[in-house]
C-alpha cells in the first residue's frame, strides 16, 4: 500500500536527520497517515494533497513535554528545540530527497502537518500494478503473506456471530442490520488474510423466559409474538404432535424448531448469506456446558442467592451491580448460557471472536466479558458490536414497530419490495452505533439519487464500454498499456481513488466501519462518471484508447471486489 510506503519513508527520513543532528534522538512510535480533509475540493484541485502525517506535531509535543521536566536544558541542541512546524520542515526536506518518483510536492501547512500529493507517473504506474494483482483472490494472498510478518496483536483464526435472532417469529427490519454488518465484515476479515467462520446462535432452550412465553402462546395461555404466520405454524405444529399435553418450555421448543426452519432458508435462500455452523442454546443445556459454568463459578465463590434468584458478584469485577444468572422461578437470564457459549467459542481455538448484537442487548456486554475474565479468558479478544434501531421511512412517515406485540416488518418484505442489492447496500451506508431510517422511496428511487443505482449503473457503463471494444483488451494485464498518456485530471483522479482499496480493506479490518464501503463504492462511481463525461474511450489515438481502456479494465476490478466485499452485484447492463 502507498501509506505504507509514506511511513517507511518518513521513518527513514527521520533517522536520516537524526544522523545529521539535525533532529535530536527519539522514539519514532507509531505514525498515523491519512486521507486529509478536502472542503472546498473541486474536481482536479487537491487543496491539501493526497496523504498528510502529523508525526511532526507528536514529535513537538514529546519534545515540549520532555523540556518541561528537565528545565535546566539550557545547553540543548537547536535539534532538540525545533517547533513542530520546525520538526516538519526538516522531515519534509528530506522526503523530498529519498522519496524518488513517489511524490509531486511534500508541503508543511498549519501547525506542523506534512500534506503529501502523488506524482502523475506513479499515479499512471498504478493501472498495470492493479490489472496485476486486482482480483480480490489475489489481494487476499498478498495480504495473508504480510499477516504472517505481522505484530502480535493481529489475530488468524476469528469467529463472527451475527443475526442470532430469538426463533419468535421471521426476521424483521432491525435484524438487516446486524445480518448484512456480519457477513459483510466477514467478508472483508477474509479478504484481509484472515481465517474466518461466521456463525448463528439460536436461543432455543426449553429452559429460557422467551421460549416459555412462546409456549404459552402455542398452548393459547398468551399472546405473546402472535402474528398471522405463528398462528398458521402453530396450525401446522398441532397437526403433527399433541402439543396440550406438553409443558410450556416444550410447547415453544418444539415451535421455536419450525420458526427456525424458516429463518435459516430465508438467510440462505434470500439473503445469500451462508453460515458455517448454527449453535443451538439448548444443546449447550444437554451437554451440561451451562450447569459446568454454574458449578465453576459457584466454586470460585462468586454467586449468592438473594430474594430467590442466583446472584454473580460482578461488581467486583467494575460492574456498577451484580448480575442475575437465573430468576426466581429458575428462569435462567442470558448470562450464564451466554457465558457457557463464549468458553465454548474459546475453547474451539479462536484468536478473536466478534458478535454483532441488537441494541435491546448494549447492557449484557459488560458482565459478559467480566464472565470471560472470571473463568480466565483475555476480554479483549472478544469485541461486541451494538446495532441500533431501523425505521422504515415511507412519504416522509417513520414506521414503529413492536416485536411483542406482533407489530413487525418483516426484512423478508422489505427484500421483496426494493431487491436484495438496494436492501444490503443501504443498511451498509450508515454506522452500527447510529440510529437510521430505511427510505422506502429513496430505494425505489432509478436515479443519481439512489446512491445503489448509482454505483451499479457506473458498473453498466463500465461494461458497455468493454463490451464494444472487446477486440482491443486481449493482453492488457500483461503488455504495456502507455499508462504515461493518462494525463487528463479525470483519469488521475480516478487512479487515486483505485490505489485506496487496499486502504480501505485494512482499516475496516482493524475498525469493524463497514459503513467505508458502500461510500467508498460512491466515490468510485463519482470519479469515473466525471472520467466518462471528459474523457473518451474509443478513438483514433490507439495507444491513448488502450492506456483508458486499461483503466476502464482496473476500475472495473476495484469496483466489482468492492461490491462482492458487500454481497451486491455488478451489473453488466440496467
Amino acid at each position: 500500500m502507498v501509506r505504507d510506503d509514506i511511513k517507511n519513508l518518513i521513518k527513514k527520513a527521520i533517522k536520516q536527520a537524526q544522523k545529521e543532528k539535525r533532529l535530536s534522538d527519539f522514539e519514532i512510535g507509531e505514525i498515523h497517515i491519512e486521507h486529509p480533509q478536502s472542503s472546498g475540493q473541486t474536481q482536479g484541485l487537491l487543496l491539501h494533497g493526497d496523504y498528510s502525517t502529523n508525526i511532526a506535531m507528536k514529535i513537538g509535543i514529546a519534545t515540549f513535554r520532555s523540556r518541561s521536566k528537565n528545565r535546566a536544558l539550557k545547553c540543548a541542541t537547536p535539534a532538540a528545540t525545533l517547533s513542530s512546524v520546525g520538526i516538519a520542515k526538516v522531515i519534509g526536506d528530506k522526503l523530498k530527497v529519498i522519496s524518488g518518483r513517489l511524490f509531486e510536492k511534500v508541503e508543511v501547512a498549519g501547525p506542523g502537518f506534512i500534506n503529501f500529493t502523488l506524482s502523475e507517473k506513479y499515479l499512471q504506474k498504478q493501472v498495470g500494478e492493479i490489472l496485476k494483482e486486482g482480483e480480490i483472490a489475489t489481494f487476499r494472498s498478498r495480504s495473508d503473506r504480510r499477516l504472517k510478518s505481522a505484530t502480535p496483536e493481529r489475530y488468524s483464526k476469528v469467529l463472527v456471530e451475527f443475526i442470532s435472532a430469538n426463533p419468535t417469529g421471521p426476521l424483521h427490519l432491525g435484524h438487516g442490520r446486524g445480518a448484512f454488518a456480519g457477513d459483510t465484515l466477514a467478508n472483508v476479515l477474509e479478504a484481509a488474510g484472515y481465517n474466518v467462520k461466521r456463525e448463528y446462535y439460536i436461543n432455543d432452550a426449553k429452559k429460557s423466559g422467551q421460549i416459555k412465553e412462546l409456549g404459552r402462546t402455542v398452548l393459547g395461555k398468551g399472546t405473546a409474538y402472535l402474528t398471522e404466520n405463528l398462528k398458521s405454524q402453530i396450525s401446522n405444529l398441532k397437526t403433527k404432535s399433541q402439543i396440550s399435553k406438553l409443558k410450556e418450555g416444550e410447547a415453544g421448543y418444539l415451535l421455536a424448531q419450525e420458526v427456525h426452519k424458516d429463518i435459516r432458508d430465508f438467510i440462505q435462500d434470500k439473503l445469500k448469506i451462508k453460515f458455517d455452523r448454527w449453535v443451538s442454546e439448548e444443546k449447550l443445556y444437554q451437554e451440561g456446558k451451562v450447569n459446568k459454568i454454574e458449578k465453576m463459578l459457584q466454586e470460585k465463590n462468586l454467586v449468592y442467592e438473594k430474594e430467590g434468584a442466583l446472584w454473580l458478584k460482578t461488581s467486583r469485577f467494575g460492574d456498577d451491580k451484580d448480575r442475575v444468572l437465573i430468576k426466581q422461578g429458575g428462569h435462567p437470564t442470558y448470562l450464564l448460557p451466554d457465558i457457557a457459549y463464549h468458553k465454548d467459542k474459546f475453547d474451539r481455538g479462536f484468536d478473536k471472536v466478534i458478535d454483532v448484537w441488537g441494541a435491546d442487548h448494549l447492557g449484557h456486554t459488560k458482565p459478559l466479558k467480566i464472565g470471560l475474565k472470571i473463568l480466565g479468558h483475555n476480554r479483549q479478544k472478544l469485541e461486541i458490536l451494538i446495532s441500533q434501531m431501523v425505521r422504515l421511512k415511507k412519504e416522509g412517515k417513520a414506521y414503529k414497530m413492536s416485536k411483542r406485540k406482533g407489530e413487525v416488518i418483516d426484512l423478508e418484505w422489505l427484500v421483496d419490495e426494493v431487491g436484495l442489492d438496494v436492501t444490503r447496500f443501504l443498511y451498509l451506508m450508515k454506522s452500527l452505533d447510529t440510529q437510521m431510517e430505511f427510505d422506502l422511496d429513496l430505494a425505489k428511487e432509478r436515479s443519481e439519487k439512489n446512491p445503489v443505482f448509482y454505483v451499479q449503473y457506473a458498473s453498466a457503463r463500465i461494461h458497455g464500454i468493454l463490451a464494444k471494444l472487446k477486440s482491443q483488451i486481449s493482453n492488457l494485464k500483461t503488455k504495456s498499456q502507455k499508462s504515461n498518456l493518462l494525463t487528463h485530471q479525470a483519469e488521475l483522479d480516478l487512479i487515486r481513488q483505485l490505489i485506496r482499496f487496499p486502504e480501505v480493506v485494512e482499516d475496516t479490518a482493524q475498525d469493524y466501519q463497514v459503513q467505508r464501503l458502500p461510500h467508498y463504492g460512491v466515490e468510485i462511481a463519482s470519479c469515473f462518471h466525471y472520467f466518462y463525461k471528459c474523457c473518451r474511450v474509443r478513438m483514433e489515438d490507439k495507444d491513448l484508447m488502450k492506456a483508458r481502456l486499461a483503466l476502464v479494465l482496473a476500475t472495473k476490478m476495484v469496483l466489482e471486489n468492492v461490491l462482492r466485499l458487500m454481497g451486491i452485484h455488478a451489473p453488466k447492463r440496467m
